[in-house]
Order: C-alpha cells, then structure tokens, then sequence
C-alpha cells in the first residue's frame, strides 16, 4: 500500500512539475523569444499583435520617464554624486543642486538611443514573416536588458559639454515631438466630435445635443480663465510686451479660426466639423501660451521663476507645469496605440475606431470556433501582420524617441546650462519661442484641416 501511494505521489509530483513547466513555458516564449508579451497573461484579453507590442512599448516609456522624475528626489542625488566623473567640471557646491537634472539627461539619453536603435533595425518591415518583426513583438527581456545597459553605460559619460550639446538636442527633438502631438490632438478631437455628433443624428437623443453644448461651453470657460490669468500674472501696466502680444494674439487666432470651424462653406464640406474640436485646439493653444510664457528669463514678467542655481533647486517633476504636459502626452501615446493605422496608403482604412479586442467566445460557445479561432483565444495575441504591417515600425519609434527628448526637456523644465561650468540651469527665450511658434503651427494645422475641403474638393482627404 505504502508503494502505491509512493508511487501516486510520484505522478502527482511529476504531474504538478509538468503543469508548472508548461505554464512558463508562455513567459519563457514572451521574455526571451518571438512570442507576444501578452501570451503569458492569462487573464489578458485577446487583442492584436501590433497592439500589444506598442501597448509594451509605452509602458517601457512610462517606467523611464517614473525613472527620470525619481533622479529629481532629493534623496537620489547623493549616491549620484558618487559615481565617477559624474560630477566633473562642476563646483562640488554646486553639484549636489544640479545632479539631478543631469541624471534625468542620461536616462532620457539612453531611453532616446533604445528606441532610435530600434527605428533603424526596424526599416522597412514590411509584414510579420520579416525576421525582424519577430524582434519588435518578441525578446522583452533582452530588450529590457540592452535599455537597462544604456542607461548604465549613460552615467560613465564624462560629463565635458554633454549637457549643453544634448539639451539643444532635446529642444529640437522636443519642438518635432509637440508637432507631433498637435496632429494626434487635432485627430482626437475630431474623432470626439464626430462621434457624439452622430450618436446624436442617429439617436435623436437630446442628452448628446446637451453633452456637446456643455462640454464645449465648459472648455472655452477655461480657455477664457486662462487667458485672465496671463494678463493678471503675466503682465504689468508698463512692461512685458512681448507677453501681452502673445496672449492677444493668440486669443484673436482662437476666435478667428472657431469662427471659420462654424462657417456655412465648412459646415457643408465637413457636417461634422464644430465648436468642439475648435474649442479643444483653443484650450491647448492657451496651455502652449501659458507653457512659453513660463521659460521667460524675465523674472519681472515670469511669476514662476527663471533660474535654477545652487541656492535655488526647483525639481521639474514637482510643478503643475510638469504633471500637466507629462499626462497629456502619455494621453496621447496610448491613444496613438489603440488607434488602427496602416503604413499603406492603399490597405489603410479611413475609419479610426476599427476594433481592437474581437470577442470570440459567441463563437466558441456555438461550437462554431474554427481551429485557428481557438488557438486565438487561448494564445490572447494573434498575428494582424500577416499580410502587412498596421503601423510604421520606424515611424512609431522615432515618434518614441522624440517622446524621451520632451520628457527630458519637460522635467528639466526646458531650461538651459549657462557657462561651461554649468553652474546654473536658466530660463531662455529660444524656449519660449519654441513653444509659441509651436501654438501657432496647432492653430495653423487645425485651419488647414478646416479649410482644405473648401479649397480642394476634388480631393479625398478621408477622416
């Protein structure tokens, strides 16, 4: 008997070690091989390939840029201070107020080179039977391992001009990166508007009428607060023309251009267009204004301040500026991720709100799930790349790459080295205008999408 029940236990065991192995045998196969992350998460729900991937992608963002804002917090900067040559050429009073916005350059310096790494490797893939998509979807482990490198290889940089050389670098990558975000921006609240429009023509429900009418009313209240503010804390009777010119102008491009998104000729070319989208574009214009205004080395116009030295340590991370642009661009990193682009103009569909997360299991409850369905459900991640790609790879991580500069620029607070000696970080008006050209380009851009129906009709210009 005691041999039977020997031997029970032994299958048992062994039973329990087979069960065990093949259920990590999913996270082995997303770690370190070609499988999809999302295959070792059971309780995931079932979703595209291409979205899983860009899905890992922003988190692998997000953890670096929770990284960076860490580098900020006090009790960081004194085992910083012990890594060697990371403090060369700065004056050891100095050090300990400026080392935590040169960490924050290295770790968005190796996030930067990670993903501009992968934008090369990844030119022109074309479908999922290239070799190296298998590595954009696939290898997290060793992706993770190679970022985690990068940002360990970073602080042995000898410190030299690297400060000065990569933060121009970053204002350029952080100016294309805002470019960018205004495009995503102008595509959202499109989308929003559209929806609800026709929710409402489709209903007849008088509940969406009322949500668009307070929604909008409400957006342009604090579009119309903000521009209060700036006059009250960014202005004096006797000085500051250059902020008042600012914020004139910006209010008259505003109303002009919500003017034209309610003319006849734009409401005929495009019904869906109205005061929604036109007050969304007002409400980040007067952000960009307020985010420009608030790098003027002018302390007199500038309430927020315009310098940071050893006597005056102000972290990015713990201002409204800061959490305000870091959460809208998050915001829009993950709705560029679960939105369905093509990288083929010929394959690419004009609707945005393809979905994402099929539901197979009417399927299977009939008893109708073909094999390849049931594999679907059971792996989570299924290949969509088949035939072709759904987004750009390169594309997709430059746009990254550009996110890392922007991050780097906003928790700095965009300011630059002054001296060689990189004694003080100051406020500095290439900033300054660098974000209101950059207004001007949104409300340029929102215009032309108004207007270029009106100007062209013989053109499809799709969604």
């Amino acid at each position: 008997m005691g041999a039977v029940l020997g031997a029970l236990g032994s299958c048992a065991a062994f039973s329990s070690c087979a069960s065990c192995a093949s259920s990590l045998a999913p996270v082995a196969a997303c770690c370190c091989g070609s499988s999809a992350c999302f295959c070792c998460c059971v309780r995931c729900p079932s979703c595209k390939n291409s979205t899983a991937s860009r899905i890992v992608y922003t988190i692998i963002l997000f953890l670096g840029t929770v990284l960076s804002a860490v580098m900020l917090a006090p009790g960081i900067v004194e085992k910083l201070e012990k890594i060697p040559r990371f403090c060369d050429h700065v004056p050891e009073s100095n050090c300990n107020s400026l080392v935590g916005y040169l960490a924050v350059y290295r770790v968005c310096f190796a996030m930067a080179a990670f993903f501009l790494l992968m934008a090369v490797l990844m030119f022109k893939v074309k479908n999922s039977s290239d070799p190296r998509a298998k590595f954009q979807n696939g290898f997290w482990l060793i992706k993770i391992v190679l970022v985690i490198a990068l940002i360990v290889a970073a602080f042995y940089i000898p410190k030299g001009k690297f400060g000065v050389a990569w933060m121009y670098i970053g204002m350029v990558g952080g100016y294309l990166f805002i470019l960018l975000q205004l495009i995503l921006l102008i595509d959202f609240a499109h989308n929003w508007s559209e929806s609800w429009v026709e929710k409402y023509e489709t209903t007849g429900n008088k509940r969406w009428y009322w949500a668009l009418v307070l929604v909008t009313s409400g957006i342009y209240v604090l579009a119309i607060g903000a521009v209060v503010c700036f006059f009250l804390f960014f202005t004096e009777p006797s000085g500051c023309k250059n902020n008042k010119f600012f914020i004139s102008l910006n209010l008259v491009l505003c109303f002009l251009v919500s003017m034209v998104a309610i003319h006849p000729k734009v409401q005929e070319c495009q019904p869906s267009s109205g005061l929604l989208q036109a007050a969304v574009i007002t409400l980040y214009t007067m952000y960009l204004t307020w985010s420009g205004m608030s790098n003027e080395p002018d302390g007199m116009c500038n309430p927020s301040g315009s310098l940071i030295s050893s006597d005056n340590l102000a972290p990015g991370v713990g201002n409204g500026r800061t959490v305000i642009a870091a959460v809208l661009m998050f915001v829009m990193v993950v709705y560029s991720c679960l939105k369905t682009t093509s990288s083929n103009p010929l394959t690419a569909s004009s609707s945005m709100e393809e979905t994402l997360l099929p539901d197979y299991s009417q399927d299977a409850e009939s008893g109708n799930a073909t094999n390849d369905e049931n594999r679907v459900k059971i792996q989570r991640v299924y290949d969509d790349e088949s035939t072709a790609v759904t987004y750009n790879y390169s594309f997709f991580h430059l746009t990254f790459t550009l996110a890392s500069l922007y991050i780097m620029m906003t928790l700095t607070n965009w300011y630059s080295p002054e001296g060689s000696d990189f004694t003080t970080l100051t406020s500095n008006w290439a900033t300054v205008w660098v974000k209101i050209s950059s207004s001007w380009a949104c409300l340029a851009l929102y215009l032309w999408t108004l207007l270029a129906p009106v100007l062209l009709p013989d053109r499809d210009f799709g969604h």
